[in-house]
């Protein structure tokens, strides 16, 4: 396995904002539900299926959680299926919160 290339928040807010970045929430769907990331697609751990992630050309694929150790996992289950995937948001939706960015509910 390559490296693990981390995004700060500052990457995270610029790329959702010029859909260069689709943000992968791989948290359970009752913890995305009751708050995500505004822009955030849901693609659980639990049942992780990297060939489920509908990326459009030239998307960077980036993998959140809520602390950053579950996208490691996701990343490395998206190689063991071959696919590229590499980087994470690695301070995820703690720090997100912590930096009192907005969060969407269900």
């Amino acid at each position: 396995m390559g490296p693990i290339r981390d995004v700060s928040i500052d990457e995270v807010k610029a790329g959702l904002a010029n859909h260069s970045i689709l943000l992968v929430d791989v948290r359970e769907p009752h913890e995305f539900a009751a708050g995500h990331i505004p822009g955030a697609v849901n693609v659980p751990l639990s049942t992780f299926d990297p060939a489920g992630i509908e990326a459009e050309p030239g998307q960077q694929v980036v993998f959140s959680c809520r602390s950053g150790s579950r996208t490691l996992k996701a990343i490395a289950a998206a190689r063991a299926a071959g696919f590229p995937y590499d980087t994470h948001y690695r301070g995820s939706m703690l720090e997100w919160v912590a930096m009192g960015e907005p969060v969407e509910a269900e």
